[in-house]
């Protein structure tokens, strides 16, 4: 138990900075992750290996929300393995940093296996508003297209930012101070671990629909608020 609590403190020194970062992935994922990830340092497993296995939690869910009826039972699993499978995603990064083992091939995989759940999981809630809910109006079928999108570039935007941020270092200062408790809390409707979370609600079709909307409402605002300010850092 000792050498997994140094692993867990060797883990804990190498984690990202917490600037922008929720308090969702603050407080829940990237810990959950620093724990899956001593696990994987103690069996030998790759940063490869917990992506991997991050996607066949998250993939089998997404596919049974497109599937199957939603009902208590379907919507407590997959929010459970959408929840999984998010911790997994961060454990990845921090057994990379941790071993010191982190790949361009390795990063390669982990975004374009984030792009496509994030492209899955709106397709598949799309797939289930047309089979399974009575929505107030076909309008809705628009939801998730829109949430898709909204998702989509804000995830490729923000990462497109820092990769060009860190080709011109001299131009954008580097963060420094604590974090705001405000900004955490803001940035919740924004994180994907909400999102998998939301899941939870999907055996009550007005509950789900309501959250999800929110949470969609969100993300349009949040888009365009993140669109402005990153494009004036890299001014």
């Amino acid at each position: 138990m000792s050498e997994f609590t140094a692993v867990l403190r060797q883990l804990s020194a190498a984690q990202k900075p917490a600037k922008g970062v929720s308090l969702y992935t603050l407080f829940i994922n990237r810990p959950a992750g620093r724990v899956l990830a001593a696990l994987a340092y103690r069996v030998g497993a790759t940063p490869n290996q917990l992506t991997v296995l991050g996607a066949l939690f998250t993939f089998p869910a997404l596919a049974a929300v497109a599937l199957l009826p939603p009902g208590p039972t379907m919507a407590a699993c997959v929010g459970a393995a959408l929840a999984v499978g998010f911790a997994l995603d961060a454990a990845d990064g921090q057994l990379a940093r941790g071993q010191r083992s982190g790949s361009p091939s390795g990063e390669w995989l982990d975004h374009v296996l984030d792009c496509v759940k994030i492209v899955a999981l709106h397709l598949v809630v799309l797939v289930s508003f047309y089979r399974f809910f009575s929505l107030p109006g076909p309008e809705f079928l628009l939801a998730p297209m829109l949430f898709q999108l909204a998702a989509v570039v804000i995830f490729f935007a923000g990462i497109l930012t820092d990769k060009l941020k860190r080709r011109t270092p001299g131009d954008v200062p580097a963060p420094t101070g604590p974090v705001p408790a405000l900004r955490s809390v803001l940035l919740l409707p924004v994180d994907y671990g909400l999102t998998c979370v939301s899941f939870l609600f999907l055996g009550s079709q007005e509950v789900f629909l309501s959250v999800y909307c929110a949470l969609l409402l969100a993300h349009v605002l949040f888009m365009a608020a993140f669109l402005v300010k990153w494009f004036r850092e890299l001014r």
